[in-house]
């Protein structure tokens, strides 16, 4: 499994964003990238600054959202529906995608629960519970 650093995450969009800008050729995990990234006009001028924000830290205290973990459970959510995984996520967010009228809308709903499902997993020091998970994206399609 490919686990960046911290910083190594970051200049990954960075760089994706620059080279965007650039009119570079994209790599496939990029082009992806990029999709949330257009998603989200609030981060773009932060992803034109990689001196100011590389090393910025975001902590619940500060009441911020962390714009590098909110790109990245993106890209998490498109990979477990590209495989499916946990199984009937794919199934779930359709359902939520014609209750919410909106891709990105319906998006941030399995945002919510990963986020969910991650930090769980972190303070409790195990792998995240996908049972868990799955009842959070249930929880939002009967709401």
């Amino acid at each position: 499994m490919f686990q960046p650093t911290r910083e190594q995450a970051r200049k990954f969009f960075f760089d994706t964003w620059r080279q965007y800008r650039e009119g570079t050729a994209l790599s496939a995990l990029q082009r992806m990238a990029l999709e949330v990234m257009l998603l989200h006009p609030e981060y773009q001028a932060l992803l034109d600054d990689p001196d100011a924000y590389l090393e910025q830290d975001y902590t619940p205290e500060s009441g911020s959202m962390n714009p590098f973990l909110h790109l990245s459970l993106h890209l998490a959510i498109d990979e477990q529906l590209s495989i499916d995984r946990p199984p009937g996520v794919r199934a779930a967010f359709e359902r939520l995608l014609t209750i919410a009228g909106d891709r990105h809308h319906a998006l941030h709903a399995l945002l919510d629960c990963l986020g969910e499902a991650l930090w769980q997993a972190q303070r409790l020091g195990e792998a995240p519970d996908e049972r868990m998970y799955m009842e959070c994206v249930r929880r939002h399609i009967q709401t």
